[in-house]
């Protein structure tokens, strides 16, 4: 009996999901060398302040910082270069029309790896006003509230 493949979570981007509104998640390859693969394994992976770029029909992870492999010394690899992603030709063409509404952005979430290929999560997301943002800390101080009440009673 075949197990199905476990999804190890590699990094997050917790800022997004308080910065965007959420409104379409994607799962996209990333082409990556193999000392990178080997340093995501080992968990070195850091998408704060990364973002995706779609030019030319072409999306590409830009930002992401993938510290070195601790047993590769070849060290040729820069920690925060460009990396393409891999999706199909249709799919990418989808994406680019909606990113052409006022507003709208690709967003990377998460990187994880389902069975051996790395993954990338990438939202389409719609920034949020500072006024949403309150709001959101609100919404989520009173749940705080109402589990903390639950647990006493």
């Amino acid at each position: 009996m075949a197990k199905a493949p476990e999804n190890k979570t590699v990094c997050l981007n917790r800022r997004a999901r308080f910065d965007y509104e959420i409104l379409d998640r994607f799962e996209m390859g990333m082409a990556l060398a193999g000392s990178e693969v080997k340093a995501l394994r080992e968990g070195k992976g850091n998408l704060t302040d990364s973002y995706v770029d779609l030019r030319g029909g072409r999306l590409a992870l830009v930002n992401m910082e993938i510290s070195p492999y601790s047993h590769d010394h070849s060290g040729t690899l820069a920690t925060r270069r460009t990396r393409p992603l891999l999706m199909h030709a249709a799919e990418i063409r989808r994406l680019a029309t909606r990113t052409r509404e006022k507003g709208l952005t690709l967003v990377p979430l998460s990187v994880y790896f389902k069975g051996p290929w790395a993954k990338l999560e990438v939202a389409l997301a719609r920034g949020k006003t500072k006024g949403d943002k309150r709001q959101a800390l609100r919404k989520k101080e009173a749940q705080k509230d109402i589990d903390r009440l639950r647990r006493r009673r």
